[in-house]
């Protein structure tokens, strides 16, 4: 007799596909020491990432590509993630995809990173503000053999403050 697989694509989780966060800025504008120490944790110390003369070709010195997703950050005032490894049902993982999104209504408890992929615009220079906006691109359903899998892709496209391009990823999470 053949199992009955369920459908977790209901259509209160076909309603937040398209979904769109409000624009979030970042708090913080690029910062020249936060690209120093970006691109030495790269192991890339191009001069376009420090020096004025070699970087004239962009304008002065530039962020490293991806800097842009890593400029949003947990602000002083959200507790810390770790401060909650004593409660028992706590896995680390936060289910709110995205701030603004909102939630996919599955009853999969595990959660994995199915990737990213990015399109890259431009450097991020000191001085500007990095706006993130988010949005549901699709929730679709497939069954493996240990049971459904449900994959929400999400695309996230960082601007600067005056609306310039700076990369586009695309993150697929899978919910087990």
């Amino acid at each position: 007799m053949s199992e009955t697989i369920p459908d977790y694509i209901t259509p209160e989780v076909k309603a937040v596909i398209g979904a769109e966060a409000p624009p979030v800025t970042a708090r913080h504008a690029v910062e020249s020491s936060e690209v120093r120490r970006f691109h030495q944790a790269l192991i890339d110390n191009a001069p376009r990432f420090w020096n004025p003369e070699s970087s004239r070709r962009y304008g002065g010195p530039v962020a490293p590509m991806g800097f842009p997703v890593h400029v949003f950050r947990r602000t002083e005032e959200e507790p810390d993630p770790l401060a909650m490894m004593d409660q028992p049902d706590y896995d680390g993982v936060d289910r709110a995809l995205r701030p603004g999104l909102p939630p996919v209504l599955v009853p999969l408890k595990r959660l994995m990173n199915g990737g990213y992929e990015y399109e890259l615009f431009r450097h991020a220079r000191p001085g500007e503000r990095i706006v993130l906006k988010s949005r549901y691109a699709d929730i679709y359903q497939r069954n493996g053999r240990t049971g459904p899998i449900v994959f929400v892709v999400i695309d996230d496209s960082y601007e600067t403050g005056t609306g310039e391009k700076l990369l586009r990823s695309t993150n697929t999470i899978i919910l087990r």
